[in-house]
């Protein structure tokens, strides 16, 4: 009898076990989020800062909704990271199936946000409480990198509260492999959506 397992109930512990996963310890694995990123504009800035202060009033009327951050944060800032035009396709809101061979376990969910190019997985968390972390999404954003259909190329993926972002990179191939940034959050003095858009321009030019 084939069991059935949400996603969002995947931990990283399960990864492990069933897929071989392994988080790498060396930063030149994922050097795409720090390494030769590059450059925005004054304009892009004073875009992102825009953004930063919608975000800010925003999060003063708790709880911060998954559509909202969609429309306040992260559609304004695909939109300057260019995955709005061509040559990039997404898609929104889909299904994923992940068979795991001999278990009879299926792994099922739904993406919570956009996937680009089949290579760059976008998920958005509602944090309807304060001790949200996005550890807690990360083993689902995996999952679904799992299920790439393009297990020759490096997947990436970023996960998000609005407030918080980090990025994972994923290489497939005989033995997963992963590894995380750094996390960004919108909670500091110092706008850190400049580096969220320069990772997200980085990662685009990777995708063409």
């Amino acid at each position: 009898m084939v069991q059935f397992i949400q996603a969002q109930n995947v931990s990283i512990a399960y990864l492990e076990k069933r897929f071989s996963l392994q988080r790498v310890n060396d930063e030149n694995f994922f050097t795409e989020w720090w390494e030769t990123l590059p450059e925005i504009t004054t304009l892009e800035k004073q875009y992102l800062d825009r953004i930063r202060e919608n975000f800010l009033r925003l999060i003063k009327r708790p709880p911060i909704l998954e559509n909202a951050v969609k429309m306040v944060v992260l559609s304004p800032l695909l939109d300057l990271a260019g995955f709005y035009q061509e040559p990039f396709l997404f898609a929104t809101e889909e299904s994923i199936e992940l068979a795991i061979e001999d278990e009879g376990e299926i792994i099922r969910g739904r993406i919570d946000a956009l996937v680009i190019q089949e290579q760059f997985w976008l998920l958005i968390i509602e944090s309807k409480r304060a001790s949200f972390s996005l550890l807690e999404a990360i083993p689902q954003a995996l999952t679904y990198m799992l299920a790439s259909p393009h297990p020759e190329k490096p997947i990436f993926g970023c996960v998000t509260s609005g407030e918080d972002f980090q990025f994972i990179k994923l290489i497939k191939q005989d033995i997963p492999t992963y590894d995380l940034s750094d996390k960004f959050t919108l909670s500091k003095r110092e706008n850190e959506l400049y580096q969220v858009l320069k990772i997200l321009k980085k990662i685009g030019k990777i995708l063409t």
